[in-house]
């Protein structure tokens, strides 16, 4: 057992490489200096009115000061990315649980304790900067380690597959996914002819298909929002022996997601939805955290799985291979700049560190090719490492040169290796056993164009995924597909995507094909069409697997969780100060929501702040709803038809709703059976009753969803 001062020592060690490279990062703020400068330290006498030639002359070309001003703004922006072009971002750190030594040479994995300073990017894959987070799509996590051997990304994704098994699909994947060239439409939507006749001929698509229909595609949060690793790397040991792995990050807020109709309406109330929600959660002092799982497979174990670990469309059922959890993801930092940080950071799934390899992933293989151009192209250069966010902790030295944007003052004459002259003694760099090894790998083979037959099973863990949702994420999953292909023109395009699900679940595929006024689905149609070749074998596969299901992970409580009270003139406070203590407690924060800003009058004659409009915050803008009690409040608020429809859409959501009181009345246009839904508490304004509506509510909100409710469908919300 370490003594006290051992652990101090170990803790002080652990956050050194966290301060330092905060230090290095604020070594390249602005100062917050009075006097305004040129570029080039020269005062500016007047920033409001440029240099004429007289009172109603001509502007001066001499004038520098307007000539830098001006120039400076025309070329602020830099390309946005191609894909993920739409991100938010946050400093942090990850503490190891205990050593992987065993596994990996990796510094930064050794420690027990020790905290890596993080950089971690979040995104949408398909918008432009401007489009709306809530839209239906994949989302990246990237996370950026800043280790004492040099930095690694991780370059990771909400979704565990990816739609296509090789690189050389990657840009007519993008393109398809992308608006259609020839009118720039739809924006940030998959729900389109292109996209659909792209996937409707790649049957190795179906898998991403599933999940991209699902709940996973409209994370209520962030911060309760998996990710995934995507593709197989290896661990290598000090020894050499390697294991293959796959990375997992679990959100310990749970894992849990919008309802598609709600995900629609914030899109128009708040674009920067997502965005928002993580920085605001940061900066109260809410530091979102994610548990770091690893898939660890002994190379000689990999054969046996019966899944290809190379193909990306793939993943490991956990059933076969556990996650183990070895480390957590601290978010504690805003930014200080969005651009300098957030928009430059530049990733690339090549910057790996000692201990950490690549497999042969074809998929993963064209990424180290592609990630180098883009940045590249969108830095202006080769030097985008030494921006201060792309910087790492430890030394470099190289004799890479010049370039655009160059930022080191190199000294001395010798920019080559080996040299004599540098050091006043000979400098070579000849092989060895220090800094990054790959891993030996034997390969005998013959070159050609091909993939493996092991890639050819493209349905069994589609299938798998469908079977593991619940019943209700079966329903939202069908009403997506109908969504979607309901706006796709082409008849024959909506035909094939039913045929093709008709290879994961006959009923999935008769509900799709019906609502669409397609014929019956045709597995047989979809294999012979080109470019589908049957498995050479039928996998066997897991019926299902609760890990897959569409809200994962226990009930992490209902801290940050956000509650609306809705009040009129004569609300009734005494239950509800009561159930906003106990709300406050917990973590979660409650927000006060009127018909108008400024106040209301009490029923006991106290005036309420109100901080919040309805017809500005929404029901979809908060995670539960609190109606208190007040004849003369339930009242107005039932004259009232925006509030009468801010609780009966929360109702149709499946969100948790309390109605003390007279309150109840706000549901009666659902119908008797609502006030009996799961997830609706009520009762009688009773001091005795108030604390069992507190811990009812409580509970209500942890679940997050409460699906199934009757008769929601006839619900006028």
């Amino acid at each position: 057992m370490a003594l006290p001062r051992q652990e101090s020592q170990r803790k002080a060690k652990a956050g050194d490489a966290v301060a330092l490279h905060q230090r290095q990062l604020e070594a390249f703020v602005a100062p917050a200096e009075a006097t305004l400068t040129t570029d080039q330290g020269v005062v500016v006498p007047d920033n409001h009115h440029s240099l004429q030639a007289g009172l109603h002359g001509p502007t001066l070309v001499e004038d520098f000061v307007l000539r830098e001003k001006l120039a400076h703004f025309a070329h602020e922006r830099i390309p946005e990315r191609v894909v993920h072009a739409r991100g938010a971002g946050a400093h942090g750190y990850l503490e190891v649980y205990r050593s992987l030594s065993a596994y990996t040479r990796a510094d930064f994995l050794q420690e027990p304790g020790g905290r890596t300073p993080v950089f971690v990017r979040f995104s949408n894959l398909t918008g432009a900067r401007g489009s709306a987070d809530t839209v239906r799509d994949v989302r990246g996590f990237a996370v950026k380690f800043y280790t004492r051997e040099g930095n690694f990304d991780l370059v990771g994704a909400s979704l565990p597959v990816a739609f296509v098994q090789d690189a050389m699909k990657f840009p007519d994947f993008v393109h398809a996914l992308k608006p259609e060239p020839h009118h720039d439409m739809p924006q940030a939507s998959s729900a389109h002819d292109n996209f659909w006749d792209f996937v409707s001929l790649q049957p190795e698509s179906l898998h991403a298909l599933m999940w991209l229909m699902s709940s996973r595609a409209l994370p209520r949060s962030l911060r309760m929002m998996e990710g995934f690793g995507v593709h197989t790397f290896r661990l290598v040991n000090a020894q050499g022996a390697g294991h293959f792995v796959k990375f997992y990050w679990r959100p310990r807020l749970g894992t849990h997601a919008l309802v598609w109709d709600e995900a629609q309406r914030i899109a128009g109330k708040d674009p920067d939805f997502l965005r928002r929600d993580l920085w605001e959660a940061i900066a109260q002092g809410h530091a979102p955290e994610w548990e770091l799982g690893l898939q660890l497979i002994e190379e000689s174990r990999a054969q046996a799985l019966g899944v290809d670990l190379l193909d990306p469309t793939q993943l490991v059922p956990e059933e076969l291979v556990p996650v183990q959890a070895v480390a957590k993801l601290v978010l504690n930092r805003n930014p200080d700049n969005f651009f300098a940080e957030t928009e430059q950071v530049a990733f690339h799934p090549g910057h790996l560190v000692p201990g950490i390899d690549f497999s042969h992933d074809p998929l993963l293989q064209g990424r180290l090719l592609s990630y180098t151009d883009a940045q590249i192209a969108r830095l202006g250069g080769p030097n985008g490492h030494a921006l201060p966010i792309n910087q790492s902790v430890c030394p470099v030295h190289n004799f890479h040169r010049d370039g655009a944007h160059r930022v080191t003052i190199d000294r001395g004459s010798a920019n080559y290796e080996p040299n004599s002259l540098a050091q006043g003694s000979e400098f070579r760099v000849d092989g060895g056993q220090q800094g990054f090894q790959s891993q030996a790998d034997t390969l005998m083979t013959t070159k050609a164009r091909h993939r493996p037959p092991s890639f050819d099973d493209h349905f069994s863990q589609a299938t798998l995924f469908w079977n593991s949702q619940s019943t209700a994420e079966k329903e939202q999953i069908v009403a997506a597909f109908q969504f979607e292909l309901a706006r796709v023109g082409p008849a024959a395009v909506r035909q094939r995507m039913a045929d093709l699900l008709a290879h994961v679940d006959a009923r999935l595929a008769r509900k799709v094909a019906d609502a669409l006024g397609l014929g019956a689905p045709d597995p047989r149609a979809a294999a012979g069409r080109a470019g589908f070749r049957a498995p050479a074998a039928t996998p066997a596969t897991l019926e299902r697997s609760p890990a897959l299901a569409g809200v994962a992970g226990p009930a992490a409580g209902i801290a940050t969780r956000r509650i609306a009270i809705l009040v009129a003139a004569g609300v009734e406070v005494g239950a509800m100060k009561l159930l906003q203590q106990t709300l406050h407690e917990l973590g979660a924060v409650t927000r006060v929501v009127a018909a108008g800003l400024g106040v209301v009058a009490t029923s006991s004659g106290q005036q309420l702040p109100v901080d919040h409009t309805w017809a500005c915050m929404p029901s979809v803008m908060f995670d539960a709803v609190l109606v208190p009690a007040g004849a003369a409040s339930a009242q107005a608020l039932a004259a009232q038809g925006d509030a009468v429809h801010f609780v009966l859409e929360a109702y149709r959501h499946g969100k948790a709703l309390c109605l003390i009181g007279e309150s109840v009345r706000l549901l009666q246009l659902a119908g008797e059976q609502a006030t009996r839904a799961p997830g609706v508490v009520h009762g009688p304004n009773d001091p005795a009753a108030r604390l069992q509506m507190a811990q009812d509510f409580v509970q209500a909100i942890a679940r997050h969803r409460h699906p199934g409710r009757v008769g929601v469908e006839s619900v006028p919300a």
